[in-house]
């Protein structure tokens, strides 16, 4: 079981978020036992590919939350560069604390116990508007994007009616 601090920290946020609901996203947990697996259901962000897309995802979290960052993983098929072919969201604010081994990153990017779930959606969201194929999660939707844009679309495309049928 997680820390009291993480529980008690993970309901707060909860219940904000369920008395100010926020456009783009829903959150919840998957088991109302289980204060540290969230479902979250974002929306697909206008004026992008992703527009009118709805994607599922499970945000884990550790027991030391909020001192090391959540997982966030895309159960709804997704295609982009920053998201692994099994659906991890790679994004700098999920990255551990501290500097980049690899000297990509600042500090000042990556996790800080200041983030929420909510600024944690709001980066998946920007990241859904502006893909990023420095470091990829996933080399070949970030060939795709670079490369071929129109097949990237279309293969996005694809994939919003098929989030669309499944409502």
């Amino acid at each position: 079981m997680g820390d009291f601090q993480a529980i008690l920290l993970l309901r707060k946020q909860l219940k904000e978020l369920s008395r100010h609901p926020l456009d783009g996203f829903s959150a919840g947990l998957v088991d109302d036992s289980n204060v540290f697996e969230w479902n979250v259901t974002i929306i697909g962000p206008p004026d992008t590919i992703y527009e009118g897309g709805y994607y599922n995802a499970i945000m884990t979290f550790p027991p030391n939350y909020p001192n090391s960052p959540p997982t966030v993983r895309f159960t709804s098929e997704m295609w982009h560069p920053n998201v692994y072919p099994d659906g991890r969201v790679c994004i700098s604010i999920l990255h551990p604390p501290g500097d980049d081994p690899n000297g990509y990153e600042l500090a000042s990017e990556r996790w800080t116990p200041v983030h929420t779930v909510e600024t944690i959606l709001l980066s998946i969201i920007s990241m859904l508007s502006s893909p990023n194929d420095e470091s990829p999660a996933n080399i070949d939707a970030a060939k795709e994007w670079r490369d071929h844009r129109d097949e990237f679309r279309k293969k996005v495309g694809r994939i919003v009616r098929k989030s669309q049928e499944t409502l």
